[in-house]
This record gives structure tokens, sequence and C-alpha cells, in this order.
């Protein structure tokens, strides 16, 4: 009895290093991109330069929306104390759009007010101008990076059936599938790419959108302040001439 529990113990323990142990196949993100072929240099050059144009941008936008909480409570009362040059120097003083809008402004201060309105308006049109500069390209790459990876596809596959035709009747399934694992690397850098570009696209207008709402009201502000002046010059000289 011991004898047969002994044989039949040995028999599981060779039956058992009969079967072959599967190895763990691993890889890094590094040797998963090179994959791709040189297509993955285009993504990557790219994602520098969305990463670089939203940096630019979103620290621009930043700064040009730092506003002092009292600048336009202290540009009126220097107006009304009639100090034109401590106000200009005020504006200068900060380098935001919103300054300079109230800057130019308070240059045509002696004119009309369709001038100054029309003056601030074109200042602010400048502004935003230079806010939007570069966000056309942050767009194009968020279009353009997926179609350059689906492009990389197309290419993977082309080459996957092009060497199943040569292959002949030596068909293996490795020569379909590291085509098709090629093809599905770009495709993947590409969305990437063009998802990080698109939703760093969108918070950049958004911001810019909250920064054309301050100037107009700025502008708007400054008239009222302006034609309030206006009336009260105008009531004065009445009463002097009564």
């Amino acid at each position: 009895m011991l004898f047969n529990i002994l044989q039949i113990a040995g028999e599981a323990g060779t039956s058992l290093e009969a079967v072959p142990q599967q190895e763990v196949v691993s890889f890094s993100l590094l040797e998963m991109a090179a994959k791709g072929g040189w297509l993955m240099l285009v993504l990557l050059a790219l994602s520098i330069i969305a990463i670089y144009v939203f940096g630019k941008k979103w620290w621009m936008i930043r700064k040009a929306g730092i506003v002092e909480k009292n600048f336009m409570r202290n540009i009126n009362e220097l107006l009304h104390e009639g100090k034109m040059k401590s106000a200009l120097n005020l504006c200068r003083k900060y380098d935001t759009p919103v300054a300079r809008i109230v800057e130019k402004g308070i240059g045509r201060i002696d004119r009309p007010l369709q001038d100054i309105q029309a003056t601030m308006e074109n200042t602010g049109n400048v502004e935003v101008a230079n806010l939007e500069k570069g966000l056309p390209m942050l767009a194009t790459i968020a279009g353009g990076a997926p179609m350059i990876g689906f492009l990389g596809t197309v290419m993977g596959m082309i080459q996957a059936f092009f060497n199943m035709a040569n292959a002949g009747n030596n068909i293996d399934i490795t020569l379909l599938s590291g085509g098709i694992y090629t093809a599905m690397v770009t495709t993947v850098g590409g969305l990437i790419v063009g998802i990080l570009a698109y939703f760093g696209y969108n918070y950049l207008t958004s911001r810019i959108s909250d920064l054309v709402y301050l100037m107009n009201s700025t502008t708007t502000d400054f008239l009222d302040m302006v034609h309030d002046d206006m009336n009260l010059e105008k009531l004065y000289e009445s009463d002097v001439q009564l």
C-alpha cells in the first residue's frame, strides 16, 4: 500500500514537471511607442508643440486676467480730481489688457463719447487677437494628430497583408498580428495627442471668453464714468449761467 502511494506521487510529480511554464511577456510604453515607426516621431513633435503652445498661452492669459480689485475706483477718483497724468501712470503700472484699454480711453477723454468707445473697442480687439495667437495651431494638432494615427493604422494593415501575400502557403498568424499591432500603436498615439490638444484648446478658449467679458465690462464702466462726468460739467455750466 505504501509502495503504491509513493508510486502515484512520483508519477504526479513527473507530470507536473512536464507541463511547460508560460513566460509572462511585458513591455514598457517606450517599447510600445517604438513599434509605431517613424510616424510616432511626428506625433512626438506635435505633442511637444502642443505642450509649448498651451503652456505659453496659459501663462499669458493668467497674467492678463489679474486686475486689481480697486483699479477702476482709483481711476474714477483720479479723473474726478483732474489728475489725468496720475491716471495714465496707474494704467501703465499694470501690464494687462484691461489697463491698456482704460489707458486708451483716458487718452481720448477730451473727444466725443463715440470716439472714446471706438478707440477702446479697437484696442480690445487687438488684445484679443494677441491672446488668440497660436490657438489655431493647437486646434490643428487636435484635429491632425488622430488623422496621422489613422494613417499609421492603414500603413500597418497594408504592410501586414503584403507580408501575407508574399508568404504564399507559409502563412503565419504572426505576419498579420505584427502589422496590426504596429497599426494600433499609431492610432493610440494619435488619439492621445489629439485629445489632450482638444481639451487644452477648449480650456484656453473659455478663459479668453472670460477675459473678453471682463474687457467689455470695463469699457462699459469707463464710458458710464465719462458720461456722468460730462453731465456733471453741463449741470455746473448751467448753474454758473443762472
